[in-house]
């Protein structure tokens, strides 16, 4: 067992969302084991609370003992809420823990989240410093940082059946498309764009399906928490720059299982975008768990000069480059010095494969695995 570094709101109701495999459930039995405790994805009581949402309230009129709730998964009766909602004005002392590995049916009935009354929370893969010593990069490039697969015995067969889990359970079981096969071959495709940007008319090209579909598509990955997507960082612009987004499968080892294998790849062809997107997760997770207002993006021109990520915000402004290389070379840096002639009060930094901390011109160059391994949610970006 790894401790995590989750720390929930004091006395406070909050949703924690995050992938299937990241441990919410395991995390929240060991700290509220005396909770009342609703699993949605326990057949009976998704049919109890479906066809009677208003039993919570009865259950709990019953069993005054009971002060802490949590339902998991709760975007399978997003009715739920509403009840919720109603306990929480009543201002009874309750505390609601409502999980969900899926915002899409929350959004799409219109559920507001409670009005702002319970606080957002995220549960991540692991961070590289919850594993400590058994943090191995080469390792976490092909097997990724979530827990359901790292506790497993059979790491890489756990990763090959996890997208089947989503596609069965959420995206078939829910009839969120009406083409599995279309979905199923568009997430493989999808692998290609990881670390990259996107180009929704090669995707729609590549998949044989419709653009329109390849956008819905790409929206479905996101409320399922499987993706995410970066915005070009565009305050107070000096020169004109891209408008695209760049996109990441959420997990290194997630985007590892669904990449096709062939004999012929080289390997750093999947393995720059892979260290790109375990840095890319690190840095959402960090971000993500910040109190105060912090933004994840990365830059790039209309010519094509780009720094992977820009993390800026009350406490920090930096602009980071990944190279899957041992050595630097001057053309490393050319995006980072563009960028802080912008932005001057900007820290550079180039994280890479060697083995020693060294400084080029005002460009930290740092070992990635150090670096990875200094991030905690609740310090500052290490620098």
């Amino acid at each position: 067992m790894y401790e995590r570094f989750f720390t929930p709101p004091d006395h406070q109701s909050f949703f924690l969302f995050g992938p299937r495999g990241t441990g919410k459930s395991t995390w929240l039995k060991a700290h509220y084991a005396n909770a009342f405790w609703i699993d949605l994805l326990d057949p009976e009581a998704l049919r109890t609370y479906l066809a009677y949402p208003e039993r919570l309230k009865d259950i709990l009129k019953e069993a005054p003992q009971y002060k802490t709730v949590v339902i998991d998964e709760v975007q399978k009766a997003p009715d739920l809420l509403n009840v919720v909602h109603s306990l929480i004005e009543e201002k009874k002392g309750y505390q609601f823990i409502l999980t969900g590995s899926s915002s899409r049916k929350l959004k799409k009935q219109g559920v507001n989240l409670l009005g702002g009354r319970a606080l957002l929370r995220h549960m991540p893969p692991f961070f590289a410093k919850e594993l400590g010593k058994s943090f191995d990069l080469p390792r976490q490039l092909g097997w990724g940082m979530l827990p359901l697969v790292l506790d497993s015995k059979n790491p890489e067969e756990v990763l090959r059946a996890y997208a089947g889990i989503y596609l069965k359970e959420e995206v078939q079981a829910e009839g969120i498309v009406r083409n599995i096969g279309d979905f199923a071959r568009f997430l493989e495709t999808m692998s290609f764009s990881h670390a990259q940007i996107l180009n929704a008319s090669n995707i729609s090209r590549e998949c044989q399906i419709p653009r329109k579909t390849v956008d819905s598509y790409l929206l479905i990955l996101e409320d399922l928490l499987l993706s995410f997507q970066l915005q070009v960082f565009s305050r107070k612009a000096k020169r004109v720059l891209s408008h695209q987004t760049k996109f990441y499968y959420f997990d290194a080892g997630v985007f590892a299982s669904l990449r096709p294998k062939n004999l012929y790849d080289v390997e750093t062809e999947q393995e720059g975008p892979a260290l790109e997107g375990l840095v890319a997760q690190h840095l959402k997770a960090w971000v993500d768990a910040q109190s105060s207002p912090h933004q994840l993006h990365f830059w790039r021109t209309s010519s094509k000069v780009e720094v992977d990520f820009i993390v800026s915000g009350p406490s920090c402004f930096f602009a980071i480059e990944v190279k899957n290389s041992r050595a630097i070379h001057p053309s490393d840096i050319r995006g980072l010095e563009t960028f802080k002639e912008d932005y001057p009060a900007v820290k550079l930094l180039l994280l890479y494969r060697g083995k020693h901390r060294l400084k080029q011109r005002d460009v930290l160059c740092v070992p990635v695995n150090e670096y990875l391994l200094n991030i905690h949610p609740s310090s500052p970006l290490p620098e």
